[in-house]
């Protein structure tokens, strides 16, 4: 017997609502409508007051801990953040450095980003590609970048990146089946 798919995804928006969690929602669902799957969504906006003054993971209370598990034990990561100064925001890379390092290897990671125009389209290959290399997970092929007009009350309505999100999770496809083999394995 086949269980669902762990997929979860992180907003690094630090407001609510943000559009980095409507961005996020929306790939979840995607991939849901793909695969069965338990979504889970972990804004880190509303961690912020737990998360920002530690030092050490042994530091963090137990709701930020338990997000950090459920990314950790995923089977699919979606990531999506706002661009801050030409890159994710702090407390984006502040969660992500208690994520132990071996814990994303070979994970399927859809990458997405969210700013205030087309300018900052390339975050996700100059920052968010590398870090996830870093953590040796298998970054998906395509990443979904929304600007603010993308989106009418925090819901995606740009024809052209609801297509464009739609085939980032089509060509994401055969990695996600190789997940879901790992699973009934």
């Amino acid at each position: 017997m086949t269980r669902p798919l762990r997929l979860v995804a992180v907003s690094g928006g630090l407001q609510r609502p943000s559009r980095s969690a409507a961005l996020a929602a929306h790939l979840l669902d995607l991939i849901s409508d793909e695969l069965p799957c338990e979504q889970r969504l972990v804004e880190l906006g509303q961690l912020a007051p737990q998360l920002a003054g530690a030092v050490w993971r042994t530091h963090l209370p137990d709701a930020v801990e338990r997000e950090l598990a459920a990314v950790e034990q995923a089977d699919v990561l979606v990531v999506a953040t706002p661009v801050f100064r030409g890159a994710y925001t702090g407390l984006f890379k502040h969660f992500f450095d208690f994520v132990h390092q071996d814990a994303l290897v070979d994970k399927p990671v859809l990458l997405a980003a969210t700013g205030g125009s087309e300018r900052h389209a390339l975050v996700i290959d100059h920052q968010l590609r590398p870090l996830f290399s870093f953590f040796q997970a298998r970054v998906l092929p395509l990443g979904v970048y929304a600007t603010d007009k993308d989106f009418t009350d925090y819901r995606l309505q740009d024809e052209a990146l609801i297509e464009r999100a739609r085939l980032a999770v089509r060509r994401a496809l055969p990695l996600l089946d190789l997940a879901q083999e790992v699973v009934v394995a």
